[in-house]
This record gives C-alpha cells, structure tokens and sequence, in this order.
C-alpha cells in the first residue's frame, strides 16, 4: 500500500472550526496531521483535496443487510408486521442473492460516506458457514469494514409474545410452520462452527452474535449465546425494548424489565450493545451504564415504525456510550447515516423543550463515529482522523449546495448533510468511492442483479405472502391491545408514544 498525502483540504479542529490541515497516509493508517505545506519528503502520492471538508468515516451501529432487496416493500408497518412479513419479505433466496442483497446494502453506505457497519444479518431456519461468508465477501467486495452477527433465536415471534398464539384462529395457526425455526442446539453449533474457522481478516471483517429478541430466545439461548461471545471476545447486539409490546411482554414474561432481565442473567458488559432501547426506566439506564454497555440509536426506523423515542440525553447523561444506526431498509428505507444523525438530533429535540436535554450536534456525530466504533468492537482505532488511527477517510465537496456557506461544519454535517456532497471515501488510505463513483463494484450490473431478483422472489413468495399478509390483521389487532394494557414512561413521567402521562409506570 502505498504512501499518500493529503493536500489543500480542511478537518474539523479541536474548537469545531474547519482548519487547512495536509494529512500524511503510511500503511494505510494516519501517520500525522500538520499545517499546509509540512510534508516536504517524496511520496509516491499526492492527493489533491482542496475544497474538500475531511471527516472520520461513520459507522453504522445497526443494520441488516437482508432488508436492502426488501426496500419499499411496506408502509404503516409497525416492527410486530414487518416481524409477520418476514417469511416472503426475505424468504426463499439464493445464496446469490443473500450476496446480492448484502453488496446492496454496503454500496449504499459506502457511497454515503459510511466505513463500517454492524449488520445483523438474517438467513432462515439456521445460519450457514455459505451465508455467512457470502455476506463478509459482499462487504468486501465494496471496501468497507464488517462487524457480522448472525441474527438467531430459538422462539419464534408467535411464542414470545403471550396470549398471541391462543389468539390466532385454529386455522391459521396450522400455517406457522413457515416460521418454524431450527433447534437451538443446531443453530449455537452453527455459530460455532462457522465462526472456529473464519477465513476473513479480523481488522476488516469480524464476527459477532445477534439473539435477535431476549422474548424470542430463551434464557438458555441467550446465556450461551453471551458465552459464545465471550469465549471468542466478541460482541453481542439484541433489540431491546424496541417497542411497547416488548416492553409490556417483558414484564408479563419476567416480572421485569428486559434490560433488569438481562442482568440477571449476566449478559449485560462492555461488549454488550442494545439496538433501540426506547422503552427504559432510570433503572434500566442504569444497569447498561453500570455494565459499560453501549446503546444504538435508530431514531429514523423508530419513527417509521411508530415505536416511540429513546431518551439518549438521559443516556449519555449517565455514562451510556451511544452509536448510531440506520437499522434495515425495510423499516428505515436508507443507509443514509447522515439522515441517521439527523433525525436523531431532531428526536432528542421533540421530546420536550428544555434545551439543555437535547443532544448536541456534536454528540451525534461522535456517536456515529467514535460511539459506534466502540459498540462493533472492530478496532479501537477507528472513529477519529488523528495519528494512529485508520485512514478511514470521507470528504465532503464544500462547494456542494448543502456546505455553502460552511459556518460551522459539526453543524452542517448533522443537520444539513445528506449524503450528496459526498466525493470521495477512503478505507485504510484506499479510494472505495472516487468523484462520486464506486471504485470497485459496476453498479449498473448491481441493479440489474436486483430487479431480476426481485422478480424471481416475488413470484416464488407469492403463497406465502398471501397467508403472511392474513396472519398481519390478526397481530395487528393483538398487539396494540396488548401494549395499551400498560406504559413506560420517561423521566418526565412523559409516555414515549403519544406525549401524554398515564399512571402506570414499569417499576
């Protein structure tokens, strides 16, 4: 790899101000930062960056890369449907296309100035060593970095809800076998197996596990899946307490919380990492900030899945690292994580109105930077543009609509950025998007690959899609009801759902 400097552009300085600073690129990793003009000695490469805003590249805390060929497939969905819609939304594919659609998703990112990504990818009944890798050579394939876990469970979403089965009509509920799930036993060696011989470079594309649910695995699934973990030094990503029909199902399930449920059972630490986590109590908040765990907010799929608004001032308060995500296109549309940071500014803001509870701009765009960086566990040195750290690089064209003027690029890059002044994308010193192009992947090829894939599923899905669209009138008239019998309320004793109060609070 060669060596390479930077000349002409500008980097955000220690005071939020954007300073000409030359960046020096020696194996791939930031070897220093100076003023203009410092670097005098002969390098193989200069690279001019003039009129070009530099900035870490941003890492995207949650996603699936299954819900890129799903993209569009739904609207008015809370996560209970797209949970019912998943046997013909990401059913019956091909190994190609579980690629396909992983190449999607990382391509999207890339060109939108993301460098990593968590992606808790899904392959039905039980995950494979071909599916696994399949998805690790799509990243690959596109030139950014990996954190892998294999979405699992052992319950499936009709037994971890309770009183949901029962509610189903005997007719119908001879139709689940579609969503029956492999044992538990044959899915933790699967995991195992795949995982003792990983064939990809740690520092690029690592592994780690997602018990997808803590309803829809038992404590027994959910503690080896922690050991398994632990024993390889990994992380472990599971939604928690996304909407309120979790919230509620945990306390009829548990006696308590999800998160105090957790704890118990000794899965909550530093390499723990709950996506959504919008239904907690001080209490909760607590206990991960306590564990050294990280939370990652999705604040766009929240919205467009009407499950509620995470207090992640409350978090971040008390010590909480916060990421950002993006979570799969089926429920949040992009992989835009400038959107992703936007939004989630604006939601710390809607919450109420003292100010001193919404979250800065410039702790949202370290949260999807350094605070995502430490939820993948992929490198400590990740997240910053200093010396030491990776050349993990994304300029923004300031002479782009969205940059003019650039008063305050913290700012900018959280409220006004979306994704097209993005130029450039470096990963270890290496273009992966240049003059607004992928380097490495022909994406007019990617699309045609795509609509002839969405054809074939969407004939060889139909049946299926026709019973899944049946079961959804049922869950859609369970679930709301279940979830009215109760409330979780912030520290304002303000319901996350409708900014109303009510009296009954999870304890």
């Amino acid at each position: 790899m060669s060596d390479s400097i930077l000349r002409g552009g500008r980097i955000i300085g220690p005071d939020g101000r954007a300073i000409h600073q030359d960046i020096m690129i020696r194996d791939g990793a930031i070897a220093a930062i100076d003023r203009p003009g410092s670097f005098t000695s002969e390098t193989p490469q200069r690279i001019d960056a003039t009129g070009m805003l530099l900035h870490p590249g941003l890492m995207n805390g949650h996603t699936h890369s299954q819900g890129a060929l799903a993209r569009g497939l739904g609207d008015r969905w809370t996560l209970e449907l797209i949970l019912v819609a998943g046997p013909w939304a990401y059913g019956g594919r091909t190994l190609a296309e579980k690629r396909l659609s992983a190449t999607i998703n990382a391509a999207e990112m890339a060109l939108k100035g993301c460098t990593a990504a968590y992606d808790l990818f899904y392959e039905f009944p039980v995950p494979s060593e071909e599916g696994m890798a399949a998805v690790a050579e799509a990243y690959a394939d596109v030139g950014i970095r990996l954190t892998l876990a294999p979405m699992v469970a052992d319950r499936t979403f009709y037994e971890a809800i309770p009183g949901l089965l029962e509610a189903i009509p005997d007719e119908m509920r001879r139709g689940l076998d579609i969503a029956a799930l492999a044992p538990a036993a044959d899915t933790m060696q699967a995991m195992a197996s795949a995982f003792a011989c990983w064939p990809f470079p740690q520092d690029r594309v690592q592994f780690a596990l997602a018990p997808t649910i803590p309803l829809h695995c038992s404590d027994d699934f959910m503690v080896a899946c922690a050991r398994l973990a632990a024993d390889y030094g990994v992380g472990c990503q599971t939604h928690l307490a996304e909407t309120k029909v979790q919230a509620v199902s945990g306390l009829k399930t548990y006696g308590k919380s999800l998160t105090h449920h957790l704890d118990d059972l000794g899965l909550l630490s530093d390499r723990f990492s709950g996506a959504h986590a919008i239904w907690l109590d001080d209490d909760d908040m607590d206990r991960l900030a306590r564990a050294g765990a990280s939370i990652v907010n999705n604040a766009a799929s929240n919205m467009h899945c009407g499950a509620g608004l995470a207090d992640i001032r409350a978090m971040a308060d008390r010590g909480v690292n916060l990421a950002i995500g993006t979570d799969g296109s089926i429920c949040s549309d992009n992989q835009n994580m400038y959107e992703a940071m936007h939004i989630a500014s604006l939601a710390s803001k809607v919450r109420g109105p003292h100010t001193d509870d919404w979250i800065t701009a410039a702790e949202v765009l370290t949260a999807a930077t350094e605070g995502s960086a430490k939820a993948m566990g992929l490198n400590a040195r990740l997240g910053k543009l200093a010396p030491g750290y990776h050349a993990d690089v994304v300029f923004l064209d300031t002479r782009n609509i969205n940059m003019i003027p650039l008063n305050n690029p913290v700012n900018q890059i959280v409220h006004a950025e979306d994704g097209t002044s993005v130029h450039s994308v470096m990963v270890d010193g290496e273009f992966i998007v240049r003059d607004r192009r992928l380097t490495r992947i022909d994406i007019s090829k990617l699309a045609e690959e795509a609509e002839a894939a969405v054809d074939r599923l969407s004939a060889a899905n139909a049946e299926v899609r026709r019973f899944c669209e049946k079961m959804a009138g049922v869950v859609n008239r369970f679930c709301p009801a279940l979830s009215a019998e109760s409330y979780p309320v912030d520290r304002y004793g303000t319901c996350q759902s409708c900014g109303g109060r009510h009296d009954a609070v999870i304890a």
